[in-house]
């Protein structure tokens, strides 16, 4: 499980390793899929986010975020794992999410992807919009203008899943 910000909370476990536990089989039982997990802080306040999806490809809605929400909330009431005050958040990925995890790249395969680089590669570039090809540890295959071509993952910024309305141009 990914996370911006990998707070440590308590013995060894971290704030999205803790939560990751308590989420997962609730998400399990409601057939959705624990996209992402994030905890960071944003000016004075801390936001633990869940991110979840639909199996079926469908986006998740706000039933299926409450159905979430209720019982998580309960269990870090009861359980308390997380030492300061913080904002609970349960949503969608959204359209444009980032791809992170093995998992994300193997079920987005085929798939076009909005890639940003950390630097202008050596043909100026700072971002492409290409098909997902190919996915390793490192690097990931991709076909843009009918040329594949491997990209290091090192050498992103991110990797996000594309389609024509995109509103993330300025990210």
């Amino acid at each position: 499980m990914a996370s911006n910000k990998n707070a440590k909370s308590g013995k060894g476990k971290s704030t999205v390793e803790k939560v990751y536990e308590l989420v997962k089989p609730i998400t399990d039982e409601l057939d959705l899929l624990l996209w992402d997990i994030t905890f960071e802080k944003e000016g004075a306040y801390w936001y633990l986010r869940v991110f979840i999806d639909k199996s079926d490809g469908s986006m998740p809605g706000i039933e299926d975020c409450e159905n979430v929400t209720r019982p998580l909330s309960k269990l870090l009431d009861d359980i308390d794992p997380i030492e300061q005050s913080y904002i609970l958040e349960v949503g969608s990925p959204g359209l444009g999410r980032e791809l992170k995890t093995a998992e994300h790249f193997e079920c987005c395969m085929d798939c076009p992807v909005r890639i940003r680089f950390i630097r202008e590669t050596s043909d100026g570039e700072k971002e492409i919009i290409a098909q997902l090809k190919e996915y390793s540890k490192d690097s990931i295959k991709v076909e843009a203008d009918g040329e594949e071509r491997i990209v290091k993952l090192a050498e992103t910024a991110y990797v996000r899943l594309y389609d024509d309305e995109d509103i993330f141009d300025d990210e």
